[in-house]
């Protein structure tokens, strides 16, 4: 096991919008930074609707734990942050179809704003394979 950091980029997965990395790793966890429903290929939220920002959220974080050797089975916590309390139900919804049995730990915040006007923005920490 490599006691260095390593870097994890997806192109499946949009371009970091400042000075940060979309994942790191050591040893065999991987630290992804937060995303947001950005399209990839446009750098763009997919639409105002709670619902399909979280969906591409979890795609993009999906993309980004592919590129560091693991998977969403593999992710021990998250962090949801909602622009308002009042998405949580609708945001559980698309989540619960991404982690159907054996959900990580998560926390679930409302923050003042997030970036690009978005509705939701989650971290996640994973084990690599």
């Amino acid at each position: 096991m490599s006691s260095e950091k390593k870097i994890i980029h997806s192109d499946k997965a949009p371009k970091a919008i400042g000075p940060y990395s979309q994942a790191t790793q050591f040893q065999n966890l991987v630290f992804l930074s937060g995303q947001v429903g950005f399209v990839p290929e446009t750098g763009k939220l997919i639409s105002d609707d709670i619902q399909e920002q979280t969906r591409q959220t979890l795609t993009n974080l999906k993309s980004v734990l592919e590129a560091g050797n693991s998977s969403l089975e593999n992710v021990l916590k998250c962090t949801v942050l909602l622009d308002d309390m009042s998405n949580f139900a609708k945001m559980n919804e698309v989540y619960s179809e991404f982690f159907p049995s054996n959900p990580p730990a998560r926390m679930a915040y409302a923050v003042k704003a997030l970036p690009a006007g978005a509705k939701v923005e989650i971290e996640a920490i994973a084990i690599s394979k």
